[in-house]
């Protein structure tokens, strides 16, 4: 049984510490983060998958890549599952990243940002039409459908203003490696490793040249982290011993190596001077917790605090599992996703690490 007063620290369906970046766009606009005096952030976009997605998958019940039912939720505004992957009201963060979805949107929700992510997206079209969601294309239209309500609502001129001081980040990659590349196997009866990441650097450079096309100057990419390392794929792959499963975080670092290598060659090619284009490292960040899980006040980080902690994850971690007793003990918090503790900790040095880079 759940213990009493647990907090929910539950994301759902993937990814790990992109959640970091989410809270730091939070930040950004609450004005909780000092930017640097020659900086301002009009607006926070995010595009991406399961960890970002802030309920604009909550009508697609074929998917499995869903988290609108307990557990999750349970602290969230009187403990109703919204849809939403992360839980930040426990920072005293207001909701500042609405799903794009949401017919409830002001005027005000539109000109500080919006989420367009959606669980189960990847850059490769067939993650999402394996996960039965919308193509990450179908963001980029729904972004362009955005950009024509904030004219309305701001003027054609102002939009651009806002637009060009906006920060986007994309989260997305772990869907293609684990799932489509490695669960499923699909690419890889297609595709070396190598060629399977250009594939996917492909699609992630087309994906921010359509954004800095539409006006938006300031683009965060984030790095896949070590995927391999967290407890689900330790069961799948990491043997009877449950190692991490090298063969996908090799692929991660391949990845992270091409879309950061990506990033540098469109700022010196493509991109005007007044464009920031920057690559976020959440691989060793995550490992070294991971690795050194007492060095950051943590005991267990090779399972979850959900069920059984070995495999349990989104529709598998559910009302029925029982919960460990103290999370905060725990690096994750079901078979995928960290603790709210652990984002805390990685939300510090992103930061300080990035800050600068996007002035």
């Amino acid at each position: 049984m759940m213990r009493r007063n647990e907090r929910n620290t539950s994301t759902a369906s993937f990814w790990v510490i992109i959640i970091t970046i989410f809270l730091w766009c939070v930040l950004l606009t609450e004005g909780r983060v000092k930017l640097p005096e020659n900086m301002t952030v009009s607006a926070v976009i995010m595009f991406g998958d399961s960890i970002v997605d802030t309920g604009n998958n909550n009508n697609n019940i074929l998917s499995p890549a869903r988290s609108n039912f307990p557990p999750y939720g349970r602290d969230f505004r009187g403990g109703i599952p919204t849809g939403r992957y992360s839980n930040v009201d426990e920072l005293g963060i207001k909701e500042l990243l609405p799903p794009y979805a949401d017919p409830n949107l002001t005027p005000k929700d539109l000109l500080t940002g919006v989420c367009f992510a959606v669980g189960g997206v990847g850059y490769d079209p067939l993650t999402s039409k394996l996960a039965n969601v919308p193509p990450l294309s179908d963001q980029l239209e729904k972004f362009k459908e955005y950009i024509e309500k904030l004219k309305r609502i701001a003027g054609e001129e102002q939009t651009k203003v806002i637009l060009a001081n906006s920060v986007a980040f994309v989260a997305l990659s772990s869907n293609d490696i684990a799932n489509t590349y490695f669960t499923a196997g699909v690419r890889r009866l297609q595709y070396d490793t190598s060629a399977y990441t250009d594939l996917m650097i492909s699609y992630a450079s087309d994906f921010v040249k359509e954004l800095y096309g539409l006006g938006t100057r300031r683009i965060g990419i984030l790095g896949a982290p070590p995927i391999g390392c967290v407890p689900s794929q330790r069961t799948l792959g990491g043997g009877i011993e449950r190692n991490c499963y090298e063969e996908e975080n090799k692929v991660a670092i391949m990845f992270n190596s091409k879309v950061s290598a990506m990033l540098d060659s469109l700022t010196k090619n493509y991109v005007s001077p007044d464009t920031r284009l920057v690559y976020v490292d959440i691989y060793y960040p995550l490992l070294d917790i991971i690795q050194n899980p007492t060095r950051y006040g943590f005991t267990i980080s090779r399972k979850g605090c959900c069920g059984t902690g070995l495999i349990e994850a989104a529709l598998t971690c559910n009302k029925f599992d029982t919960t460990c007793v103290d999370e905060t003990n725990y690096v994750f918090w079901d078979a995928y996703h960290p603790t709210e503790k652990a984002y805390k900790i990685i939300v510090s040095g992103v930061i300080q690490k990035y800050i600068n880079k996007f002035v």
